[in-house]
């Protein structure tokens, strides 16, 4: 598959996801086995002390692993998450959140992900944020 082609279909995936769009996360980047995903900092994504919620931290990380895994699926088929585990490292405020899913072993059934979250302030500092380790499964496309 072309790199256009796993754009799209990576694309298109996420602009059905009605929670990513309020969220207002965007895709940056696709590659075989790699999926880059932006979170900008917004009243929509903090907790009680206006940092990023672990919630959306951990969401952000689901869906940029899960997507690595669809760059791997074949064609016809989407991926589901199975489990994920995610490690939160700091807390932050304001800037945007960068997650990059990465795929460590894809199989005919389930494909095994990690992503790390990075905090990106106004100054483009860079901090780690969290990690994630994930199980995604094939399933039937059905749309």
């Amino acid at each position: 598959m072309t790199l256009d082609a796993l754009w799209n279909r990576v694309q298109d995936s996420l602009s059905r996801q009605g929670m990513m769009r309020h969220l207002g996360v965007r895709l940056v980047r696709v590659e075989p086995g790699l999926v880059e995903l932006v979170l900008p900092y917004s009243d929509k994504v903090t907790q009680q002390q206006d940092g990023f919620h672990g919630g959306a931290m951990g969401a952000l990380a689901d869906i940029a692993g899960g997507y690595a895994g669809l760059t791997m699926a074949p064609d016809g088929m989407e991926v589901t998450t199975v489990e994920y585990k995610v490690n939160f490292l700091a807390a932050f405020k304001d800037g945007e959140l960068h997650a990059t899913g990465h795929v460590v072993k894809a199989g005919k059934r389930v494909i095994v992900t990690t992503a790390e979250l990075n905090h990106v302030d106004a100054d483009g500092k860079t901090s780690p944020c969290s990690v994630m380790q994930q199980t995604v499964m094939c399933v039937p496309k059905t749309y």
